[in-house]
């Protein structure tokens, strides 16, 4: 069972993990790489991912307005490239890995809700729709947060919009080119990072302004490719206007594990959860591991949300 509670992640800036923690993140992220940069591509063929069951069973709906317009974003500019580099462009990172102070791993502990998050990484991590893991999500009225790389809109137009158009799910960043966030070209799980403010002010706002303008309102919440960041980066990420959020729940081991071990991992969420799995692998387990996981956890009283719901300050 790979599972990290609310006790064991913290998002509060300052707040740092001990070196046992850190290490226990490491292990679990190790099938991030995976899901997003070593997992065969391409689309599930007509019936080759069972189709999970779509019983009833509706759970919060997305609240009205959550969204924020245009209009308002409108009133605070966008920093440029430029901005950037002067301002970090010498600063020296502490940290790397998950822990960088303001990054979100949890939901306020005051509910019992849970956030599924779903990342779609393009490119050599497969662009691939996991057709069967939405037709279960929309059928049981459950909402999610969608982490979508460039790559993957610009390989999955018309899912793109038709997921866009879904008041049931919530649009984010998953960066540019899916690289780790780094001011030092350091590297997580083989794939090299950022190489300095200005590289990682691209790997935010290339994605940003095309999210921006196909959605008319910039995106909320940002995970780079690993989930991997150093706490410069992470400062430039909230510069930008978004909210750079990890995971407390590796479900699906980077798109690898099989349905039962996604429906165990999933199913052990705790109040708080922030689940990361993924949705550009229909082959995988992940459809299957969910639909028996949903029912579960809904039967223990939790409630499933999209981070804006939960993150009203973002």
């Amino acid at each position: 069972m790979v599972v990290v509670g609310r006790g064991d992640l913290r998002s509060g800036v300052g707040e740092r993990m001990t070196a046992g923690r850190r290490a226990v993140l490491a292990a679990l992220a190790g099938g991030l790489l995976a899901g997003c940069a070593g997992a065969k591509n391409g689309a599930a063929a007509p019936g080759s991912s069972a189709t999970p069951g779509t019983g009833g069973g509706a759970t919060t709906q997305p609240t009205p307005g959550s969204v924020p317009s245009a209009t308002a974003s409108a009133a605070h500019p966008p920093v440029t490239r430029a901005e950037i580099v002067a301002r970090y462009g010498r600063s020296t990172p502490h940290t790397w890995g998950f822990d960088a102070p303001g990054v979100v791993h949890s939901l306020p502990h005051t509910t019992r809700d849970i956030a599924l998050t779903f990342d779609a990484c393009g490119g050599p991590g497969g662009s691939g729709y996991d057709r069967a893991l939405i037709d279960f999500l929309r059928a049981r009225h459950v909402p999610a947060t969608l982490f979508l790389n460039s790559r993957w809109i610009d390989a999955n137009p018309a899912e793109f919009h038709r997921l866009a158009a879904d008041p049931l799910f919530e649009i984010a960043n998953h960066g540019t080119r899916h690289r780790p966030l780094s001011v030092t070209g350091r590297s997580a799980y083989g794939i090299p990072g950022t190489r300095g403010a200005a590289e990682v002010y691209d790997e935010i706002a290339g994605n940003q302004a095309k999210l921006t303008r196909l959605l008319g309102a910039p995106p909320r919440f940002f995970r780079s490719g690993t989930a991997y960041c150093d706490d410069v980066a992470a400062r430039i990420v909230t510069d930008l206007g978004e909210r750079f959020v990890s995971f407390s729940v590796n479900g699906d081991g980077g798109a690898t594990f099989t349905a039962e071990q996604v429906h165990t991992t999933v199913s052990s969420a705790r109040a708080g959860s922030i689940v990361l799995c993924h949705m550009n692998h229909p082959e995988g387990g992940t459809a299957r591991g969910i639909a028996r996981a949903v029912p579960h956890l809904l039967a223990g009283g939790h409630r499933f949300v999209r981070l804006s719901d939960a993150l009203h300050g973002a």
